[in-house]
């Protein structure tokens, strides 16, 4: 077969040791990680296919472009046999993608480091029989969720319950805007805002981790969250209580109250069913889909478009993995194109002036 025209993304590359393979292994699945959100694919799936790709590399022992027919054969002929028939359709998928995604974009790359033609070990002999469907959570994009906001906005003045709807409203709007979880929201206090801190303030967000610990970090207040959060603690926050200085009093709360007579925390269900309800009010076209963490996908993805890089967007977001964030990413179509074409601009530029 010849090989595909493609530029190499890494001139000259040549993998002579085991950490040089080990590290160009990791960058692949990097790419391939940050491609498959590109596509849509929900976190579960990417996960999924994460593990089955490094399960196959781990059995075979040595880098997947060198995987043979005869390999995947004593794969699901043999360690595999006994899985059930889902099990091993869902795992050669995932395979058949990244062989895949190899062939399309790093063939002539690996072929000139290492002289192996990247071809899917996987045929119509030896491809485990079955289908897997796939879910798409691709998260709405900036024009919707300002029509979104933008009907909400307009609904506070007719809603029944002004301060609960109010409330609803400033919380997912800040989701959209900084990325916090759900259960991060109930449980933030209005004392958790440090209004003097960095640039442009900060929240102390607070989550529980595994084995009962606390999760705590400090989210700048960038994308309009400062002016949010100040017109909000400033005027419809005392519609629930006047105690909003009180240490411990929660930034979110609930209609209900405590046996003193302070208002509780807001509940997470509260939260989820008030964006429901109004998706199925502005954005019909996500009712029933639009969720707190669709529109945290949402967050990453505007500052990642918006230049925000891949590290920051890590912290912000509080995961503990890299991968776990370029999961949350999901560029336009035309991302790839749009960069290089900025690229291009930013390298003529430097030559213009070198010429000068």
């Amino acid at each position: 077969m010849s090989l595909a025209a493609v530029r190499a993304l890494r001139p000259e590359l040549r993998l002579t040791t085991t950490a040089e393979v080990e590290a160009f292994e990791q960058d692949l699945l990097s790419e391939f990680v940050l491609a498959r959100a590109s596509a849509g694919m929900v976190d579960k799936t990417i996960r999924q296919d994460l593990s089955a790709i490094c399960e196959v590399r781990e059995w075979l022992g040595r880098p997947l472009w060198e995987m043979s027919p005869q390999d995947v054969d004593r794969f699901f002929g043999g360690s595999q046999r006994a899985l059930l028939q889902t099990t091993k359709v869902r795992k050669a998928q995932a395979l058949a993608i990244f062989f895949e995604f190899l062939e399309l974009r790093h063939q002539a790359e690996i072929h000139a480091a290492t002289g192996v033609v990247v071809e899917s070990p996987l045929d119509e002999v030896n491809r485990p029989r079955g289908t897997v469907n796939m879910r798409l959570r691709i998260p709405p994009s900036a024009a919707e969720v300002e029509r979104l906001f933008g009907g909400w906005r307009d609904d506070l003045e007719s809603a029944r319950k002004y301060a609960p709807t109010v409330r609803s409203y400033t919380a997912m709007r800040l989701t959209s805007m900084i990325g916090p979880r759900v259960s991060e929201l109930c449980l933030a206090d209005v004392s958790d805002i440090h209004w003097h801190l960095g640039r442009f303030g900060k929240i102390l967000l607070k989550g529980k981790g595994t084995r009962g610990r606390k999760k705590e970090r400090l989210v700048p207040l960038i994308n309009g969250a400062r002016e949010l959060l100040e017109w909000w603690v400033q005027g419809p926050r005392w519609e629930f209580d006047d105690e909003v200085n009180r240490p411990g009093a929660p930034l979110f709360p609930s209609e209900r109250r405590e046996p003193d007579g302070t208002s509780r925390r807001v509940d997470d269900d509260t939260l989820r069913n008030s964006l429901a309800q109004k998706a199925a009010s502005h954005l019909p076209g996500y009712h029933s889909r639009l969720t707190p963490h669709v529109l945290r996908h949402f967050a990453a993805s505007d500052l990642y478009l918006s230049g925000m890089d891949i590290v920051a967007l890590q912290e912000l977001l509080g995961h503990e993995w890299l991968h776990t964030t370029m999961i949350y990413v999901h560029v336009t179509k035309t991302h790839i194109e749009d960069a290089w074409l900025r690229a291009g601009q930013r390298a003529g530029a430097r030559l213009e002036g070198s010429l000068r």
